[in-house]
């Protein structure tokens, strides 16, 4: 029997209402009794050459409208399965070629290097020609540096580049050759002076060596200029980092005293009115922000603090007025465990995983706390990663 796509899972597979699963359908396509799909309103043609092999997009063949419905989805169930509901807003896309940080694969396979994402449930390097992710600046740097890797790149090893857009130009980490001599400095500095490259470093494995950076590296934060270590987390879009922002200050309000919690190099935290405590386990992140604060004169102060190990107690939560958190994709179930027994008004909770921000909400929610609202951002494009901002007081 002939049955419609009604929604598309977790992991993108359209789904009919029946529990029938097919890969690479969207909401309105028909799934026919012999597993054939049809096409409906919200089927698109996949942009990319290397959709649906490239493990870089799961979802190209959704429209927007599709896309955003998924993203909706995915929160929603989420949350039921803890038995919670929310109000959710729209989201908030990034557009097409808007990546401005990339993780990529690079190898020497027949003769040529290939540079790419794997493909999807493989470890087979895409070989990318063409991208609708990465932005322009960043997928022009990949043919030059395809010509670059080509002596360093050892038969049956792999290097995984780490590619970030930072102020001055492209931040560049290499991870698994060895560039040793003065024929590889000097392609290093060749590369860099001819393809904008603001910094250029290596890792043979005892940690990142620096090979070209001709001025100090940056990333702007809240109107600061952040020190920034090689291969630092940022925001995966210029776009998606100012959506998350904006709900992230909507949450806080006026509040005067307020923690930001697993900070980073502080794309909240300097983002923040009043007095602000900024926790972070990393060490280089931590060290950035502060110097980066004490140049601003930004009232902020900056702990180095594991919060996994060692959370803010429910004693020490109570001196904010708000506590923002942008915990990891395990989510941050210490620390929310002594928010529950705190006294704080208002938490605003930024999130990568929908599963372990409910988890720890049905927590937060048990303890008194309610959600007020959910700004879901889809910034990985064509993925299957969602991402939001809540809102939860008491």
């Amino acid at each position: 029997m002939s049955e419609p796509i009604v929604r598309v899972a977790a992991r993108g597979e359209g789904v009919t209402a029946s529990g029938r699963h097919a890969a690479f359908a969207a909401p309105g396509d028909t799934l026919t009794d012999t597993d054939e799909i049809i096409a409906g309103p919200h089927h698109q043609t996949p942009p990319c050459r290397y959709f649906p092999a490239c493990g870089g997009c799961q979802l190209q063949h959704l429209d927007d409208t599709a896309y955003a419905q998924f993203v909706i989805d995915r929160i929603a169930g989420a949350l039921a399965a803890q038995g919670l509901d929310a109000p959710i807003r729209a989201p908030l896309l990034s557009p097409p070629r808007s990546r401005r940080r990339a993780a990529l694969q690079a190898e020497m396979r027949e003769g040529r290097v290939k540079i790419g994402f794997s493909e999807n449930a493989s470890h087979a390097i895409v070989d990318l020609a063409e991208c609708h992710v990465l932005t322009p600046e960043l997928f022009a740097i990949l043919a030059p540096l395809r010509k670059l890797l080509a002596p360093w790149l050892k038969k049956g090893r792999r290097a995984r580049l780490h590619l970030t857009e930072a102020d001055q130009g492209i931040d560049l980490l290499i991870e698994g050759v060895e560039a040793e001599g003065l024929d590889a400095a000097e392609a290093i500095t060749a590369f860099a002076q001819a393809n904008g490259v603001a910094r250029l470093s290596i890792d043979s494995g005892l940690g990142p060596e620096t090979r070209w950076e001709p001025e100090p590296v940056t990333i702007t934060l809240g109107g600061v200029p952040v020190p920034m270590p090689p291969g630092a987390f940022l925001q995966a879009t210029r776009e998606g980092e100012a959506a998350l922002v904006a709900a992230v200050r909507e949450g806080v309000g006026d509040a005067g005293t307020l923690a930001d919690l697993f900070a980073g190099l502080g794309t909240f935290a300097l983002s923040l009115p009043g007095k602000v405590y900024a926790g972070e386990a990393a060490r280089d992140a931590i060290l950035s922000l502060k110097a980066a604060a004490a140049r601003a004169r930004r009232t902020l102060f900056a702990d180095h603090r594991d919060l996994f190990r060692r959370p803010l107690t429910s004693a020490e939560c109570d001196r904010f007025a708000c506590i923002v958190l942008d915990p990891p994709r395990a989510g941050a179930r210490e620390q929310v465990l002594q928010l529950a027994e705190s006294k704080v008004p208002v938490i605003v909770y930024v999130s990568c995983n929908p599963s372990s921000f409910a988890r720890d909400a049905e927590i937060l929610c048990k303890a008194g706390y309610r959600i007020d609202w959910i700004q879901p951002v889809g910034q990985f494009r064509w993925s299957t990663h969602v991402e939001l901002a809540a809102r939860l007081s008491r």
